[in-house]
């Protein structure tokens, strides 16, 4: 068993700023490395604890790298705190980046190993981002964390709500982890364990696994569970429920008979060892590629997208919930909320709609705008979680359109910008207007002449008509895109192909991209991978086109990279909301 690797010490700066600190251990070989392992340890705990996998696993020609958590061990800030769960999941895919940039070990090299609240960061990222990585492999991942306490979690939310944010001190003793005598002890006197977990994140982790167990079959990712058969932390249940709906064609599950919870740390973990091992080797020797851009004639989302598109949902109770929401709508349409008189009359998909939702100004309608009403109708459309999504979707453009600006500009490049969807224009106005020195050109189309009568007033009103135009164009026509007089080095599509199940016409779309945007340019893309209200939009609202009903299919994250791979961009960044409603991309014109 190798016993001599030491680590490095260092630290790399996350996307807020935040310096976070990790180990890493180099191959003691000198031949080039063919993987490389990212370890993620336990809710608490910190990088050093994981230090003997590095070992245990005797694998010297492979590079392994582990983080202490923001939070937790070494990396600095309030222990067992941060802002929500997703900014350790967001804290991952820059901890890969910057992996893949500093040390040239390609992303599909990588096998991530993670335990208990790491497994959960690493599978939220791999079901959130879509890395290309080689294979993910989870112990014990703590989807439902065993409180013991009746009605805990509800108890937290309220006083949460009641009081702010608060602690909660962790119940677990060091036995009940590992029968691992040594370890069991030094868990208590290891002064980087760190027992306090912040309120809003521990509520996150809960409502973050839900969506992930419930739309697992997003990930084709290979997987390997390891599950631990007297766990007294977490709950199996989740856990298998996660395994069984995984879309990865390779995927194993052992459950570790006798093993309490730290399924790594336990007295007979060789045998968990040993099965990583032959894992890794399996993906190796296998093509684990999954090919996803005929996902729209079959596969995972096609079938929700089947169920979605008939007449009725599929209970009777829901039949009558669904009909009742509709009228309800419909009649507040036309007599209280200004909102939904919109979505009603223009298609709750429409440029108009979004347009109103990122005002978000609060407005009523006739009598009910009077005795204050119908503002709060409006107020409570306004924050339903799609929308809140929407407006942190702009947010998000705004904030790659700005940053991308500033890059091309270091780089000596002409700044020229082409939105082919634009709505009213409004997210992307926004976020030229504190750069609008430093832009040459835009252009942005849209189909719909309301939305381009109101984007070109937008421009007048903005003082742009130099340098910006407005004009009617289909966002499908390949040739029209690729042949614009103006060569955008920065394009954008936002919201629309979310709008179409047809991958053909991303791709006639996509293309004209290609065609148009020279070799370095960039393409931001949106996509909707996620969405909590999918069939209750699909059974109550109408669309832009005059349809009766908006029925969408969701689009993975791996299934729109693909798309964009496809037609010749590297994706290199991602972000997206807390709640994993939409995410902004950006890919790079090879």
């Amino acid at each position: 068993m190798e016993k001599n690797r030491i680590a490095s010490e260092n630290t790399f700066v996350s996307h807020d700023g935040q310096a976070i600190f990790y180990r890493n251990w180099k191959e003691t070989t000198p031949t080039a490395a063919k993987r490389a392992i990212v370890l993620l340890h336990r809710g608490h705990e910190h990088s050093g604890r994981v230090e003997h996998i590095v070992n245990e696993l005797n694998m010297p020609d492979t590079p392994f790298f582990a983080w202490d958590v923001r939070g937790c061990g070494r990396t600095e800030g309030t222990r067992g705190y941060a802002s929500s769960f997703m900014t350790w999941v967001q804290d991952l895919d820059q901890f890969i980046q910057h992996i893949h940039h500093t040390q040239g070990i390609p992303v599909e090299n990588i096998v991530v190993i993670a335990q208990s609240v790491g497994a959960v960061i690493a599978a939220t990222w791999v079901h959130d981002y879509a890395p290309k990585i080689k294979a993910l492999i989870l112990a014990s991942p703590a989807f439902s964390v065993k409180l013991y306490i009746p009605f805990a979690v509800e108890g937290i939310a309220l006083w949460q709500k009641m009081a702010g944010k608060f602690f909660v001190k962790s119940y677990v003793k060091g036995k009940h982890l590992t029968h691992d005598t040594e370890r069991a002890a030094s868990y208590h006197t290891d002064p980087l364990v760190a027992l306090p977990i912040g309120s809003n994140v521990l509520l996150d982790l809960y409502t973050t696994s839900d969506r992930v167990i419930a739309d697992a079959g997003a990930i084709v990712t290979p997987v390997q569970m390891l599950i631990s058969g007297d766990d007294f932390v977490v709950r199996r249940k989740p856990q298998e429920e996660f395994y069984t709906n995984l879309s990865s064609s390779i995927k194993e599950k052992h459950i570790l008979e006798g093993f309490f919870h730290d399924t790594l740390g336990e007295k007979d973990r060789a045998q968990a060892f040993d099965k990583i091992k032959a894992f890794i080797a399996k993906v190796e020797s296998a093509n684990a590629h999954t090919n996803l851009l005929d996902a729209d004639k079959k596969g995972y989302t096609f079938n929700e997208y089947q169920e979605l598109l008939k007449p009725k949902a599929s209970s009777f109770s829901k039949q009558v919930s669904f009909a009742l929401t509709r009228g309800s709508m419909k009649w507040m349409g036309k007599n209280a909320s200004k909102g939904l008189k919109i979505g009603v009359e223009t298609g709750f998909d429409s440029g108009s709609s979004l347009d109103y939702v990122y005002l978000n100004k609060a407005q009523g309608l006739g009598l009910w705008k009077y005795i204050g009403l119908g503002k709060v109708i409006d107020r409570g459309y306004l924050d339903s979680i799609g929308w809140q999504g929407i407006r942190a979707r702009k947010q998000n453009l705004e904030k790659l359109i700005g940053k991308y600006i500033d890059v091309l500009k270091k780089d000596g490049q002409s700044v020229r910008i082409m939105d082919i969807a634009s709505g009213h224009g409004r997210y992307i106005l926004d976020a030229i207007q504190p750069k609008r020195n430093d832009v040459e050109a835009i252009l942005l189309r849209d189909y719909s002449d309301i939305n381009v009568k109101a984007g070109s007033q937008m421009i007048l009103d903005r003082n742009l008509s130099s340098k910006a135009q407005f004009k009617n164009a289909n966002a499908f026509d390949e040739e029209s895109i690729a042949t614009e007089e103006i060569k955008p080095t920065i394009g954008v599509v936002s919201g629309v192909y979310e709008l179409f199940s047809d991958n053909s016409l991303l791709q006639a779309s996509l293309k004209g991209f290609s065609r148009a945007i020279p070799q370095g340019g960039y393409l931001i893309y949106t996509n909707q991978p996620w969405h909590p209200q999918v069939e209750l939009i699909a059974r109550t609202l109408n669309n832009h086109s005059g349809e009766d009903r908006w029925v969408m299919r969701r689009r993975t994250q791996a299934e729109m990279d693909q798309l964009v791979a496809q037609a010749g961009f590297d994706k290199i960044e991602q972000l997206q909301d807390e709640w994993g409603i939409f995410t902004v991309s950006v890919a790079r014109k090879k």
